[in-house]
């Protein structure tokens, strides 16, 4: 008998990184198989037919960008001239 290992198999799961990436322009029928995606990463969007496993543009839309974090950030001001506000260095504390 011959046994043979496989690495990187069949992947479990039907979902589409392309369902949660900013890139994708999905539209959707009433029916399951009514799904046509589209992916604008690329200077000519181009038709995906499939469900897509891995992606090396892939960018989830469910993550907050930069630009909102820096809006909500805190600015950190220090009262006397000189010192800086906010954390400390592990070297500081010793």
């Amino acid at each position: 008998m011959d046994l043979r290992k496989i690495y990187g198999g069949t992947a479990v799961g039907q979902a589409s990184q392309c369902d949660t990436c900013v890139y994708a322009r999905i539209i959707r029928g009433y029916s399951e198989s009514e799904k046509i995606t589209m992916c604008d990463r690329i200077f000519e969007p181009i038709r995906i037919p499939f469900p897509v496993r891995e992606c090396s543009d892939y960018l989830d839309k469910r993550l907050p960008c930069v630009e909102d974090l820096e809006e909500i950030a805190w600015i950190l001001r220090s009262k006397n001239a000189g010192k800086s506000a906010g954390f400390i260095s592990a070297a500081a504390l010793c």
